[in-house]
């Protein structure tokens, strides 16, 4: 079988991330708590920022590129709307793989709760966003 993956849709959601964590992460919106839980200033946040900014934009297309790949798989499968396929599909990525993940990784670093729901919570619109620009622009 062929899976369809439209690379438009996946760089548009890879752009939405981008997007949703630079409001997300600002400081009039959850960015000075984030710094503050983190223990981070905005002075040592702009050393290495370059790298990590494209490192990010990277793991976010390889994010994009998956949902994508197995939203097709999952709409072959259940042929509902493809739209709806693939926000179902960004979902239980989302809750299978980044939350579970997010929370194990963080309770053994012993990071404060509020940090990983801050964090879980702004995976779940970043891959939930992702999902709609797929299933939107279905291959």
């Amino acid at each position: 079988m062929d899976v369809h993956v439209n690379m438009w849709a996946v760089l548009l959601a890879t752009a939405s991330s981008m997007v949703v964590g630079a409001i997300w992460y600002a400081r009039g919106v959850f960015g000075d708590a984030w710094m503050k839980l983190t223990k981070l200033d905005p002075k040592s946040m702009q050393k290495g920022a370059a790298p990590a900014l494209l490192l990010t934009v990277v793991m976010s297309f390889i994010t994009a590129y998956v949902i994508a790949h197995v939203s097709y798989l999952s709409n072959q499968f259940f042929h509902n709307s493809f739209i709806h396929d693939a926000t179902t599909t960004a979902f239980w990525l989302w809750l299978g793989l980044t939350a579970t993940r997010l929370v194990v990784h963080d309770l053994f670093e012993r990071r404060p709760k509020a940090l990983t729901l801050l964090n879980i919570a702004h995976e779940f619109v970043t891959i939930m966003i992702m999902g709609l620009i797929i299933g939107w622009l279905k291959p």
